[in-house]
């Protein structure tokens, strides 16, 4: 996915369908059939405009019909797409938590209060381990 596309495109992908963010599953299918007939590009060879509105037709139908690709695109937008695609569509939840102010917040207090940052240990990556019993 070209990450110029994320933001700058203007259209949501309810409107390049042209269709409310309530629509149905069977409204989508009805809708794509539509379009995509009308844009395919066996029916306008002469239009390369047609090509293009063609595959982004596709791929608004592509997302909105699948219901966990949809729920990321409502929730968090073209965004949070790209993040399924990098990191996978079960952690996305996790990415945003992760990288929002609060937890990085919460993560500078816990620096400054122990002095180290690696939360994963607390022992410095074992400079400062506990010496074992003889």
């Amino acid at each position: 996915m070209d990450k110029r596309k994320l933001s700058t495109s203007g259209d949501t992908l309810y409107q390049t369908l042209g269709l409310q963010k309530t629509a149905t599953a069977d409204e989508i299918k009805k809708t794509y059939r539509k379009l995509a007939l009308k844009y395919h590009p066996d029916k306008n060879p002469n239009n390369p405009d047609a090509a293009e509105k063609f595959k982004e037709v596709n791929r608004a139908h592509s997302i909105l019909s699948d219901l966990t690709k949809r729920n990321i695109y409502d929730n968090y937008g073209s965004l949070g797409l790209y993040i399924a695609e990098q990191f996978g569509e079960e952690n996305v939840n996790a990415y945003f938590v992760v990288t929002s102010p609060t937890c990085k917040a919460l993560f500078m207090i816990c620096g400054i209060i122990t002095g180290c940052y690696c939360c994963c240990c607390n022992f410095c990556f074992g400079k400062y381990k506990p010496v074992p019993p003889e």
